[in-house]
């Protein structure tokens, strides 16, 4: 079984910064990841989600071919 990656050093973006780095609405972030072609969401609370930096920066690099 593969292990997590190590995400100490990975800042959360919340959906704000999401969509501003990717120019992106909030529905059509959920619609993407919905269908596996946005990064998953991370929940931090019962009412907050956020993405990995990380990942964002890897959906940026190749929008179109990005798979989750």
């Amino acid at each position: 079984m593969a292990s997590a990656p190590d995400r100490r050093g990975d800042s959360l973006l919340r959906i704000k910064e999401v969509r501003k780095r990717t120019g992106l609405s909030t529905a059509t972030v959920y619609r993407r990841q919905d269908a596996g072609t946005f990064p998953k969401k991370v929940p931090l609370g019962p009412k907050m989600v956020a993405w990995y930096e990380s990942e964002i920066e890897r959906f940026i690099a190749d929008p179109m071919g990005y798979r989750a």
